[in-house]
């Protein structure tokens, strides 16, 4: 299994969008579009973006757990 990480390729803002796409086998697009839609519901969804943002690493500060 691969680590959740924010790429650093393909990112709009953060990759949380695009780390988390990567790791549910869809696109990154249809991750920010699902992100957009969720932002009409009531909800924590700016917060939880920021949350995820700071506990992902960015994919070159990933470490191997051996």
């Amino acid at each position: 299994m691969t680590a959740l990480a924010r790429p650093t390729n393909g990112r709009m803002i953060g990759g949380v969008c695009a780390a988390l796409a990567r790791r549910f086998g869809t696109s990154a697009t249809t991750m920010r579009v699902i992100f957009v839609l969720s932002c009409l519901l009531p909800g924590p969804q700016f917060v939880l973006y920021i949350a995820l943002w700071i506990l992902f690493p960015s994919e070159g500060k990933v470490r191997q757990a051996w």
